[in-house]
């Protein structure tokens, strides 16, 4: 609370929600959506698992040959896991 300089509770929030721990987690949750966004829906649909453990993504594919398609791309991929969350998310993706 200040008595000096009010705030809106839109600036508090907004804010709160760029601390980088806060900005993280909600990153971190959107994850399935943004790995839908840049592998599409068909891969999507076949990936049965997406963890983010330690800042590295484990990815459990189905298909045998896409699986070893995003092998190849695993730096791309990350590099645009972190530019789409704006931050550094992810070091590291393993394609299982």
């Amino acid at each position: 609370m200040r008595r000096t300089k009010t705030m809106l509770m839109g600036d508090l929030l907004e804010e709160f929600f760029r601390r980088p721990y806060i900005a993280a987690k909600i990153a971190e949750g959107k994850l399935p959506d943004t790995w839908r966004a840049i592998v599409g829906d068909r891969a999507a649909d076949v990936t049965t698992e997406l963890r983010l453990d330690r800042h590295i993504l484990y990815v459990r594919i189905q298909s045998s040959v896409l699986r070893s398609e995003l092998f190849y791309q695993r730096d791309a991929l990350r590099d645009e896991i972190n530019r789409r969350s704006g931050m550094q998310l992810v070091n590291a993706v393993i394609v299982r």
